[in-house]
């Protein structure tokens, strides 16, 4: 459901900084888990969803797939999962654990998409028709030179019969059709390359290396992160939807350990927003302008105003 008035977005805005506050609150070493036996409601979520998700998407599906969901959940703070839910819905990804995971992160929900998730806005953002990602495989036969033609620079032969388990992957790689009939660059990502990344940006791995138990995406699903990290390379080359801007801030977000939700609000709120940090901006730079000033401009104006009446007074007489 859109917002449709000004109105409307700011006390949504008002909504969410109120439950921000209590997420970041929430942070305390001493959260109260929800009670052991006891999980999230689906329900108490449902209005939320209904709200949130875009109108192509079952509110009954997706209440399904949540609902396997949240058992894993419990540990979490409820502030955290709902802003995980609403931003979740938002982006109409099914957390399922194919487009999109809400995972447990030191006590906080967190909404990650997955390579297939963030493949999904972009077919569905109408600017591409499809997305080529696949992780190249020791025995794989592939060639790469940038400087041929379309169609002739990248070749991938993967090694259908080998099983992955024994062999190593080298690198992933990307690349989108886009409508109209052009290809974009193929972007490439090796292991040592998307290990740096892991390693600085990623608060979820650091976390779960530190208290051992090795229980991040990074550890448990790295081709996929591997993948991910290609195509979002990619997502950078090509045309890119307010959605793929928004789901890019989000996880950022996730990154840095912010809120998530306030990353996800839609561009015309963003806008006005902006517009009126630079209005208030003006304001306050107008009365730093020191009080002389303004009295020699105003002598300055009043003296011509002097002389025209002077001058009509002599014309009358």
């Amino acid at each position: 459901m859109a917002l449709s008035t000004l109105k409307e977005r700011v006390q949504a805005r008002a909504a969410v900084v109120a439950d921000t506050e209590e997420i970041r609150h929430d942070r305390a070493d001493d959260v109260e888990e929800t009670p052991a036996g006891r999980d999230h409601d689906v329900q108490q979520f449902r209005a939320d969803i209904e709200a949130a998700l875009p109108k192509h998407i079952s509110v009954d599906r997706f209440c399904t797939v949540l609902s396997q969901v949240l058992p894993k959940l419990r540990k979490c703070t409820p502030a955290s999962v709902r802003q995980a839910v609403i931003t979740c819905a938002k982006f109409g990804l099914l957390p399922d654990g194919d487009e999109a995971v809400i995972t447990a992160d030191d006590r906080i929900a967190t909404f990650l998409a997955t390579y297939h998730g963030y493949i999904e806005l972009m077919w569905r953002s109408g600017l591409v028709k499809s997305v080529v990602a696949k992780v190249v495989y020791e025995g794989d036969e592939w060639e790469f030179v940038p400087t041929a033609r379309v169609g002739e620079d990248f070749v991938h032969k993967p090694d259908l019969l080998a099983s992955k388990k024994d062999r190593k992957p080298l690198f992933a790689y990307s690349f989108a059709w886009l409508d109209g009939g052009a290809r974009s660059e193929v972007a490439t990502v090796t292991v040592e390359e998307a290990e740096e990344i892991r390693d600085e940006f990623s608060k979820a791995y650091q976390r779960a290396e530190a208290n051992g138990k090795k229980d991040s995406l990074w550890h448990t699903r790295f081709p996929d992160m591997l993948l991910k990290t290609a195509v979002r390379r990619m997502a950078k080359l090509g045309p890119k939807s307010a959605e793929l801007r928004a789901l890019v801030a989000v996880e950022r977000a996730a990154e840095e350990g912010r809120p998530q939700i306030l990353a996800a609000i839609d561009p015309e709120t963003a806008a006005l927003e902006a517009e009126a940090r630079r209005a208030a901006r003006a304001a306050e730079a107008s009365q730093d302008v020191p009080a002389s000033r303004l009295a020699v401009k105003t002598r300055g104006r009043a003296k011509p105003r002097r002389r025209h009446r002077d001058k009509n007074r002599k014309t009358r007489r």
